[in-house]
């Protein structure tokens, strides 16, 4: 289950950050004079050793996603590392190959490998994202905060500047209240309101679909039980975007002094608006995640167009592209094909339409080596 309307909110005002981002920022851009001699040069001349060590940082991510993942289901039962690592790779790698239409294969493979239901992995699944969103918002703040101190001059204002500072401590305020409003309304507010909304899965239209993705969130919420969980589940997702931010500042750094001299500050920055590029990534080619990266270098940070160009090129294939490296051979090993993690995804956002969710039994007639 995706959280269809908290994602297209989100999307639409991260996405208005980006455009406005693009706006102030489109007189430090100038595409005429970009120079393809200059970009081979910037690619040739890249660190083959700092990239190899953020393509193996990618696979550390994997593993503390997956251990986050494995402590929102204590509640369900035991589960081995390897199972949940090896269908998390798989998963991304076909969220890579499908685009957004592949989100929905992560969680059934998870159900599959770990003999978990579908729909209380569908409930995790709404929990990780809530906390992945909750983890953009921070690093938005902190991009905001640090931000005046690395813009370009061509791009600096004091104004401008003034109002980035108070957009991040604002995020900041309203990121902890997030915190507490998740807190309270798994305490006290969750299971009423599911309640109330049981009449509304009956019903077709939007109101079955909000009282679904409803259902999602507040069943991921009861892997959050004690404090202990809370914190838990803050520090790997703490832990996986900080280790994500190192891997973006190798990857600069790899490209020379100019696309690293920022360091984890500028890595910060550049992660972040990477981030709102992604939510219109295309399969297979990615688009807004370089588009968005690129901004960030050359006209916030202030970096030459052709490193820019090559650095953000490198970084979508490391962070985006670098799980097929693994999730490919393993979804051959395993019996998967494209057509069938395609159907598999076309046939459960069907499913979610109906108010339901594949059956483990359906799942299973999609792989391969099982027809």
């Amino acid at each position: 289950m995706r959280g269809t309307l908290r994602k297209s909110l989100f999307a639409v005002l991260m996405l208005a950050a980006l455009a406005a981002l693009v706006y102030h920022s489109r007189g430090a851009i100038h595409l005429a004079d970009f120079s393809w001699s200059r970009l081979k040069v910037a690619l040739e001349g890249a660190r083959l050793d700092l990239l190899v060590v953020s393509l193996t940082g990618i696979y550390v991510a994997y593993a503390v996603r997956s251990l986050r993942w494995m402590r929102f289901c204590r509640f369900l039962g035991p589960s081995r590392f390897s199972a949940v690592y090896s269908a998390t790779v798989m998963g991304f790698a076909g969220i890579f190959l499908l685009g957004r239409a592949g989100e929905p294969v992560r969680p059934l493979l998870l159900a599959r490998k770990c003999r978990f239901s579908v729909s209380s992995m569908f409930g995790i699944y709404v929990l990780e994202r809530i906390f992945d969103v909750a983890s953009a918002a921070a690093l938005a703040a902190v991009s905001l905060l640090v931000l005046p101190g690395l813009i370009s001059n061509d791009a600096a204002d004091a104004g401008w500047e003034l109002k980035m500072r108070a957009s991040g401590g604002a995020l900041f305020i309203g990121l902890l209240g997030f915190v507490a409003l998740l807190v309270y309304f798994r305490l006290h507010g969750a299971g009423a309101l599911d309640r109330r909304l049981a009449g509304w899965r009956a019903t077709p239209g939007w109101r079955r679909h909000l009282a679904v993705q409803f259902s999602g969130f507040s069943e991921g919420l009861q892997a959050i039980r004690s404090i202990s969980d809370l914190s838990a589940a803050l520090f790997y997702s703490a832990v996986h975007w900080a280790l994500i931010a190192v891997i973006y500042m190798l990857v600069l750094r790899a490209f020379g002094e100019e696309t690293g001299a920022s360091g984890i500050r500028g890595a910060f920055v550049v992660l972040t608006i990477t981030m709102v590029g992604s939510l219109v990534q295309l399969p297979g080619v990615g688009g807004g995640t370089q588009i968005a990266s690129f901004i960030a270098l050359n006209s916030v940070l202030g970096v030459e167009q052709e490193p820019a160009m090559a650095a953000a090129i490198v970084l979508w294939l490391v962070t985006f592209a670098g799980a097929c490296l693994g999730g490919v051979p393993l979804l051959i090993r395993e019996g998967w094909s494209m057509g069938d993690l395609r159907r598999m995804a076309r046939a459960e956002a069907e499913a979610e339409e109906s108010g339901k969710h594949l059956s483990e039994a359906k799942t299973k007639s999609f792989s391969a080596h099982e027809r």
